[in-house]
């Protein structure tokens, strides 16, 4: 399998594209990952607020919760699957086929559970109904953030890798800005009963119209001009899988980049998932103000990727992706100590430092850096195992560990941020393990 040396297209190719056809793209992904992280992390607001008491209504405030997070790791457990599926359809048909495949089934999964019966209309055929759809969601999520970073990072030009590499994550921030921001406007226009009522799923149904916008977009663009030149030259690869485990260079990479990944997925998750229900449950802060406060966090996130990506540019995505782990590490306890304060402005203040600013210095390192770990032919194939495969550990399982770690500690949080503060030192030391010749230069 030969060395890579470059994400971006070949030369000859790249010089003769047109300035409007890499606008597309970009938007392309953009937009794309935008409203499939909105239909999301819609869920996992949901999970956090509403699915505890409409779906699991027998079960005591903290069961219900823990078994409305564990329907949001199901998810998680599908992506592998979804990445594997479209990751080999990917590599082997394309990545604008893949992709406009993988939106119509997330969009279709997140528009049925805004129509969902609950428990008190159908009893226990409710909670299987949402598992199932939630399933389908990460399925369809699981070959998503691949293509999304290869239709950026396959149009860029040479010196610009970083930069388009960083677009798709605006998407991840933006998506979730867009959840949590739409659930705060339903939820402080309407009576607590009205939302539980039926408020809940027109943050839902908004999914309906991101999809088809999203869908129109990704449909007008071409394939990438990596995916044409290794189609010309004949390098599709039979198995992709098989190919990228067959090779011990890609295999050594795919080990690094799974432990690379445990900081970042559990910061991301704790900071916009499980840091909801903590400070509305467990620190008694109202919701709007809290979700709010999430919300503006991950505007500055998507902000500041943009600048990580100029970054990335300049010094390799392994530094700066290291640098960013590690500045996650250091804030945890600190972060935990405002959170204590039950005080609005402190967890704004808090939750915008840690989320807002330290997230996006390796948010937007992190697709140019795994896309850097691979060969085009089977590029699709290893950036959604790496991403996915991680994503069970390192996202899905993150607020039931750190729910579980709170309440053997008797309700303080410093046994959950030894954990924080452990996964990012595995992910900086395997970040730096990383060898210079695997790193991506632009």
């Amino acid at each position: 399998m030969p060395q890579l040396e470059s994400v971006a297209a070949p030369a000859r190719t790249r010089n003769s594209l047109e300035a409007n056809e890499t606008r597309t793209a970009i938007a392309a992904s953009l937009i794309g990952t935008t409203v499939e992280w909105y239909d999301f992390f819609l869920y996992a607001t949901a999970a956090g607020i509403v699915f505890g008491k409409l779906f699991f209504p027998g079960s005591s405030a903290f069961v219900g919760t823990m078994l409305s997070f564990a329907t949001f790791a199901v998810g998680f457990l599908m992506r592998p699957i979804g990445g594997l599926v479209f990751g080999h359809i990917g590599d082997r048909i394309g990545r604008k086929r893949t992709l406009a495949l993988t939106m119509g089934l997330m969009g279709g999964a997140t528009a049925l559970m805004g129509v969902l019966p609950t428990s008190a209309a159908i009893g226990v055929a409710a909670p299987i109904l949402l598992l199932l759809l939630r399933i389908l969601q990460g399925f369809a999520l699981g070959g998503e953030w691949a293509g999304a970073v290869l239709l950026a990072v396959e149009y860029s030009p040479r010196r610009k890798v970083g930069r388009f590499g960083s677009y798709p994550q605006i998407g991840l921030a933006l998506g979730l800005a867009l959840g949590t921001g739409v659930f705060a406007l339903v939820r402080s226009t309407l009576s607590d009963q009205a939302f539980l009522d039926y408020g809940w799923r027109i943050t839902f149904g908004v999914s309906v119209v991101l999809v088809a916008i999203g869908l129109i977009v990704r449909l007008r663009i071409d394939e990438t001009p990596a995916f044409r030149e290794i189609d010309r030259l004949e390098r599709i690869a039979r198995v992709p899988v098989v190919a990228l485990f067959r090779n011990a260079r890609t295999r050594r990479n795919t080990v690094l980049g799974l432990l690379s990944r445990w900081g970042e997925g559990a910061a991301f998750n704790t900071w916009a998932v499980f840091t909801i229900s903590f400070a509305t449950g467990h620190l008694g802060i109202k919701q709007v103000p809290v979700l709010l406060a999430v919300t503006l966090a991950a505007l500055v996130l998507a902000a500041l990727i943009p600048v990580s990506g100029a970054l990335t540019d300049r010094f390799g995505p392994r530094r700066v992706y290291a640098t960013g782990i590690a500045a996650f590490g250091v804030l945890v306890f600190p972060v935990f100590t405002l959170f204590e304060a039950r005080n609005i402005a402190l967890f704004t203040v808090a939750i915008v430092a840690v989320f807002g600013i330290a997230h996006a210095l390796f948010c937007g390192a992190q697709g140019t850096l795994y896309a850097g770990l691979y060969p085009p032919e089977v590029r699709y194939t290893g950036l959604s195992f790496v991403y996915q495969v991680s994503g069970i550990y390192a996202s899905g399982l993150t607020p039931m560990i750190i729910a579980a770690l709170i309440g053997a500690a008797g309700g303080k949080p410093w046994l959950a941020c030894t954990y924080l503060v452990a996964t990012a030192v595995v992910s900086v030391i395997a970040t730096l393990l990383i060898s210079e010749d695997d790193r991506l230069t632009a």
